[in-house]
């Protein structure tokens, strides 16, 4: 609903709550306007004066912990004592603290992890000449190799190829 509320807010100054309420309705998003105005008209939940205070307290104590905890952290940051005593509740469960995170687009650092690779073929698939030993080439500098690897670097993986 609070969707619907949102997209009729941003058109009613160009079409009106009427036309707009028709057409969503005629796109199977079934809205009267007078349903549009009990919700503009309805206070706020407890539970959405709840999140945004319980917003304000996570940018915090993300910020002041250089934006490295996941939910876990943060849950048990804000069930300390000095904690409950700064945004007025008891207790925070962890899967709010986990909803509101993510609707705020936060998450705690991951470790890096290394890139998986493909596994490698089996012999049997090479060409004659690989898998059998047999040489076919006339000379030095006659036959080319090559090789593909990847190299850590401060931001990211590298991938690196050589050939000649």
């Amino acid at each position: 609903m609070l969707l619907i509320c949102q997209y009729i807010d941003s058109r009613k100054e160009e079409f009106g709550v009427e036309p707009i309420c028709q057409a969503l309705t005629s796109a199977d998003v079934k809205i009267a306007p007078s349903t549009y105005y009990a919700a503009k008209s309805r206070p706020r939940s407890a539970r959405s004066r709840r999140d945004e205070a319980l917003k304000a307290e996570i940018k915090k104590v993300q910020e002041n912990n250089y934006c490295v905890l996941d939910a876990r952290k943060m849950h048990t940051m804000l069930n300390r004592p000095e904690a409950s005593v700064r945004h007025g509740l008891e207790h925070v469960a962890r899967c709010t603290v986990e909803r509101l995170m993510r609707a705020m687009g936060l998450h705690g650092i991951r470790r890096a992890k290394s890139p998986r690779t493909t596994a490698a073929h089996s012999r049997s698939s090479a060409p004659q000449t690989w898998s059998r030993g047999t040489s076919q080439f006339s000379g030095p500098m006659s036959c080319g190799s090559a090789d593909i690897t990847y190299v850590r670097t401060l931001s990211d993986w590298v991938y690196v190829a050589f050939a000649r």
